[in-house]
This record gives C-alpha cells, sequence and structure tokens, in this order.
C-alpha cells in the first residue's frame, strides 16, 4: 500500500530514486515490491534527509495481468494521448509509441513531423488552426542516450532538467495537469535509456486529485530489465465521457508483438477511425543504439 518513508543518507539528489530501486530484500525497500518512488521533502546538506513516497505491491499480490494492447485500443473510442514503452518480442529492440486523438477540428488539424531526432506536432492546415496552445509540442525528444515521450511540452521540461543533472522524477516537480478545465488532462510522460546494452525505463503521470484541480497527484513508475514483448501503456482519458474522466492506476501491462511494420499497423489499425489524429513509433536497437522509426498522419492519408 501507499506510504511515507524517511531516509537519512548522503547520495546524492539526484541518485536518491535510483537508489532506493536498486535496494535488495530484508530492508523497507524489497526491490521486486515497489511500484513508484517521489520525493516528497529533501533538507540539503552533505548528509541529508528526504522523505520519500513510496508505492509498494504487498507480497502475495496477485501479479499484473497482461493486456492485449490490440484490443484496448480498440475497446476505448477516445483515450485521447497514449505512451506505449516496452521491448520486442525477440529482445533486441526498446520499443516505443506515442499517438495522438481528436475530437474538435482543432485538434484534428495536426501533424506529426520530424524534428532533429524526435517530432513535433504541426498544424496540417494553418489557416484552420484555432488555438495552439496544449496542441503545439514537441512529443519526442532525445538526450545522449535517452528518448523522452510526452503528450505536452513537458517533454522540453524533462530534456532541460536531466540536462542540468536532474532525474526524470525531478524534473517534472514544477509541472501539473493541463489547465483544461473541466478535464484537467494529465501529463503522462516516459523515458527510454540504453547504454551499454542495458535498457530500461520510466512512465510518469500528473494528474488532478479525482477531478479537483487544487491538488495534483504525482506518479512514477521504473521498469528496470524489461520483460521480452512486454510494455506498459499509460493515456491520458480512462474513457469517452462528459468531462473527460482520467486514466487510473498504474500503467497497464500489456504485449508488444511483431517486427516495427506490423506492430504500427497494429496500433494505427486498432484506434478509433474518427478520433485518431497521429501516430509516432520507433524501434531502437539496444546493442548498438540505432533507431529506426515510423510516422503516420491521417491528414496526409
Amino acid at each position: 500500500m501507499p506510504g511515507r518513508f524517511f531516509m537519512h543518507c548522503s547520495y546524492l539528489k539526484a541518485d536518491v530514486s535510483a537508489r532506493i530501486f536498486d535496494v535488495g530484500g530484508g530492508t523497507v525497500f524489497p526491490a521486486q515490491f515497489i511500484m513508484s518512488v517521489d520525493i516528497v521533502r529533501w533538507d540539503q546538506g552533505a548528509i541529508c534527509n528526504c522523505e520519500v513516497y513510496v508505492r509498494k505491491r504487498k507480497e502475495g499480490e496477485p501479479k499484473m495481468k497482461m493486456l492485449s494492447l490490440e484490443q484496448e485500443l480498440k475497446s476505448n473510442t477516445y483515450p485521447g494521448r497514449g505512451i506505449v514503452i516496452g521491448k520486442s518480442t525477440d529482445g533486441t529492440k526498446a520499443v516505443t509509441a506515442y499517438f495522438i486523438m481528436g475530437r474538435s477540428n482543432n485538434s484534428r488539424n495536426r501533424v506529426f513531423v520530424t524534428e532533429g531526432e524526435g517530432i513535433r506536432t504541426e498544424a496540417y492546415d494553418p489557416s484552420k488552426m484555432e488555438d495552439p496552445s496544449l496542441i503545439i509540442y514537441a512529443p519526442v525528444r532525445v538526450l545522449g542516450n535517452k528518448t523522452i515521450v510526452t503528450n505536452g511540452d513537458q517533454t522540453d521540461t524533462i530534456y532541460d532538467g536531466m540536462k542540468e543533472g536532474l532525474t526524470f522524477e525531478q524534473s517534472l516537480r514544477s509541472r501539473q495537469f493541463e489547465p483544461d478545465a473541466p478535464n484537467y488532462t494529465p501529463r503522462i510522460s516516459g523515458i527510454m535509456n540504453i547504454e551499454d546494452g542495458n535498457y530500461a525505463y520510466a512512465m510518469s503521470i500528473l494528474k488532478s486529485n479525482n477531478g479537483n484541480p487544487d491538488a495534483c497527484n504525482r506518479f512514477t513508475f521504473a521498469y528496470k530489465n524489461p520483460i521480452s514483448g512486454e510494455g506498459h501503456f499509460i493515456h491520458t482519458y480512462a474513457r469517452n465521457e462528459e468531462p473527460l474522466p482520467s486514466f487510473e492506476g498504474e500503467p497497464k501491462l500489456v504485449d508488444i508483438t511483431g517486427d516495427i511494420d506490423s506492430f504500427t499497423e497494429m496500433v494505427w489499425k486498432s484506434l478509433n477511425e474518427e478520433n485518431k489524429v497521429s501516430l509516432f513509433v520507433r524501434f531502437i536497437d539496444i546493442a548498438t543504439g540505432i533507431a529506426e522509426t515510423r510516422i503516420v498522419n491521417k491528414n496526409q492519408g
């Protein structure tokens, strides 16, 4: 169950979350039960006291059931924006997908275009753009061996923060959910780290407190040594209602199937035909770091 714990440590602030996740069994932080870690208080000093919020899985609690990504997408007419991160079936590729959907003409008037090693959203027909706020941004940026994927301009916040030595979690501490009342759309983010043939990833969601904008609930989920053929899926909206309810729970455990082309085709065809707008898929070779990318835009046929 969730809980707050106090640590007395000499670790650098940027290392605390990683240190917690590396702790073995027999401590208050058995690594196999840790679901997420957030630093909620930090007393600066060479020897530091910090308070961390840990979501733990109880010993004996049933494991998460693996879901079909295809069926998850087909069963929800409007998941909004979504991030999938995982590992290919053969275990050689780090996999990510990001999609956007839209119900308004303004949201649907978008395409993904490449920008450097990442992508950005762009108006398909600039003359029809009504309001660029919250819909024009860079969903994907690359910082060294790290690939950042988000549903908003917090991509830049994470990029800049990590460039200055902050962690993924710390970089997001200055942000919260989007100010689009009454939905208060969650900010969802992911990061993939590939180094020396090793691969790990993390996901985050910043959301209102059950629709109450007076509080921002922050959750971070880290995945070390991902299993081949498995991934996690997080999206902005739980279902298509008014107002749109935020995603609930931890990222869904889903299957990752096929090569980049078959995976891209499956995701695109599974998204609701009326509401889907654009899809980005990237497979990164874990051994070499070489990336292969696919982009699909409904507006471009």
